[in-house]
């Protein structure tokens, strides 16, 4: 089985480095490591690891886009694709234990972890952390495997020949928000996907190369109403979503954590919802914000 890696990078090369590099330690090698960068700069260093991974720019900035890019890159070379955020740091047997998982289980065509941190959830971690929480003993969430209708974004692994006709749509610009609900809600009709602790790490959640927090806010609405006229998300799903991220602008738009622009958001979610009433939201209008 081809096993290849792909990673979409923006603004990070000092951590994409130390994440690639961390790879060498995998008890069984991935057939290929592909980086798309949005820029140049995005990719420095890359050449100078122990292992180089292929390295390519992206035509267009944007995470479905470079991750479109990677996918037509290995179309034809690779079985199982694995998409990992370039904060994204990896247990030393994750593509092992996938391997393993999709042999098993012809029907099987897609994977995400059970997380032993996240830190988009509690606060960015550094890389120092991560690593050193996966060099402990006993670092396996102790999670059951569970069917999902949805991977993960951050580490979500695909078998290629059931995303025949599938990309990641270009109309969730910039950061994407929801992109991995979008494609993995498409791939789930051809067959079976789980959440296991099999496929696990750390999402280190840093917060340096994303887009600002007034066009996020615009996309944690903007792109629910548009993914929910395109069915690819729950009525319950996206309003909840929509709902809770929201609600959490709001109660920290008084206080802002420092690392987070909440009051950005907030603005970002208002414009959003004026537009929806309006009948004028959608994903792009943010490349104009």
């Amino acid at each position: 089985m081809r096993i290849h890696v792909a990673i979409a990078t923006t603004g990070r090369p000092k951590i994409m480095s130390q994440v690639v590099e961390r790879f060498d330690r995998q008890t069984r090698k991935p057939d290929g490591i592909i980086v798309v960068g949005a820029a140049p700069e995005d990719i420095v260093g890359l050449d100078k690891l122990p292992h180089p991974p292929l390295a390519v720019i992206s035509h267009k900035k944007g995470l479905c886009c470079q991750r479109n890019v990677a996918l037509s890159h290995l179309r034809d070379k690779a079985d199982v694709v694995v998409f990992f955020d370039d904060d994204f740091v990896v247990s030393d047997d994750i593509i092992e234990k996938m391997e393993k998982m999709f042999t098993a289980d012809p029907k099987l065509v897609g994977l995400t972890g059970w997380l032993v941190a996240d830190g988009a959830q509690t606060g960015g971690l550094t890389f120092e952390e991560s690593a050193a929480m996966l060099d402990a003993p006993d670092f396996r969430p102790d999670k059951a495997d569970e069917p999902t209708s949805w991977l993960y974004g951050c580490n979500m692994a695909f078998r290629m020949s059931a995303c025949e006709g599938l990309t990641f749509d270009e109309n969730l610009p910039l950061y994407g928000w929801q992109e991995d609900v979008d494609f993995s809600e498409q791939l789930a009709r051809r067959g079976s996907m789980i959440r296991t602790a099999q496929m696990t790490g750390v999402h280190m959640g840093t917060r340096g190369g994303r887009t600002s927090g007034f066009r996020l806010g615009y996309s944690q609405v903007a792109n629910i109403v548009y993914l929910r006229k395109k069915g690819t998300i729950g009525s319950y799903h996206g309003w909840e979503l929509m709902a809770r991220n929201v609600a959490a602008n709001l109660a920290h738009s008084i206080k802002p954590e420092p690392t987070i622009d909440r009051r950005g958001r907030l603005r970002g979610n208002l414009l959003a919802f004026a537009d929806m009433i309006r009948g004028r939201a959608h994903p792009t209008k943010i490349l104009d914000l």
